[in-house]
């Protein structure tokens, strides 16, 4: 498993990492075995794997809690990460979405985080988390300013409490403002081969300020994984619901293109899910690694997203990926 840096905090961390998302059950998901993503969670480390990804809003709380119960006597093993800025148990904060009956709000006040900050690591059972994140940014409706949330997350590095500061879903003007108002480590987004717009926005900002970016949904909730074939049936429901590339005038396309990519998982020794992430992380060139955020709540799926943490390829075989999906996208 290759590791790489964080941003300029020192934290050094798998290029892979787990995402614990699914981990906290809804109706996105269905309801998942604690027990099982307790295993996979210690599988991963056994994998190679670090990096842990999870948030308040995974399952309203739930996500947290079965990872600080992961965590007992392993703490030191993982670089935690965790987030901040979505409340749903006030009526304080500007519309995110409405799942499950719950209202999901943003609120990046300093006030609203340093609670949030303490619920979750009470949740985590740890007294300080690796790497916190802003999981989505302030709108005109409930205004912050990013000094403002930047003022406080500083303030709780300072304690002791976070290690690293972290953003997710935002605009370059967003990070324009965090970088000017204090050292930005990471920043977390979705990217994938089939859709690199926040790549084409933040790869070079990233580089210019020492800033690491990390894809989410870097296999399109699966559709990447090579498993779909002509005319298979695929149920659209909950988290694969808003993923065009499921929709019947793109699958056939996506099947057709992980179809083009078989002889390369000869090639490497891999599967299309390794293959993938290798490119993934690959992305932003020579210099730089992507950290490549990959959800999983079986010991088996930990498995396979492991295995593209050590795999290289090689240039031509690269842009020859990136040429065919261009096609597609």
């Amino acid at each position: 498993m290759k590791q790489m840096k964080i941003g300029k905090s020192g934290i050094e961390a798998s290029v892979v990492g787990i995402g614990a998302w699914a981990i906290g059950g809804d109706s996105n998901w269905g309801p998942s075995d604690d027990a099982e993503s307790i295993r996979t969670i210690h599988r991963a480390r056994e994998l190679g794997i670090t990096l842990l990804d999870t948030a308040p809003a995974y399952g309203l709380g739930h996500s947290e809690e079965v990872v600080g119960k992961a965590l007992q006597g392993r703490r030191a093993d993982y670089v935690l990460s965790t987030k901040g800025g979505l409340r749903w148990d006030n009526c304080e904060g500007a519309l995110l979405m409405e799942r499950d009956g719950v209202r999901v709000l943003r609120n990046s006040r300093p006030e609203s985080l340093a609670w949030e900050l303490e619920q979750s690591l009470k949740r985590l059972r740890t007294d300080y988390i690796d790497l916190y994140i802003i999981h989505w940014q302030a709108v005109p409706e409930f205004p912050v300013p990013i000094s403002d949330t930047m003022g406080f997350l500083l303030k709780a590095k300072k304690e002791g409490k976070i290690r690293a500061i972290g953003a997710s879903n935002l605009s370059v003007e967003n990070f324009k403002d965090y970088v000017a108002a204090g050292q930005l480590d990471l920043i977390q987004e979705k990217y994938s081969i089939l859709d690199r717009a926040a790549g084409d926005r933040f790869f070079d900002l990233c580089g210019r300020y020492g800033v690491t970016f990390q894809a989410y949904s870097p296999l399109e909730r699966g559709v990447l994984t090579g498993k779909y074939k002509p005319g298979d049936p695929v149920n659209m429901a909950g988290a694969k619901r808003n993923i065009k590339w499921y929709q019947p005038e793109y699958l056939p396309r996506i099947v057709e293109l992980t179809g083009k990519w078989e002889p390369l998982c000869g090639k490497y020794g891999c599967t299309m899910t390794n293959l993938v992430t290798a490119w993934t992380a690959a992305a932003q060139g020579k210099d730089s690694s992507v950290s490549v955020l990959i959800g999983a709540r079986t010991a088996a799926q930990v498995e396979e997203n492991a295995g593209g943490g050590g795999l290289s390829l090689e240039a031509e075989d690269f842009a020859s990926m990136l040429k065919d999906a261009e096609a597609v996208s």
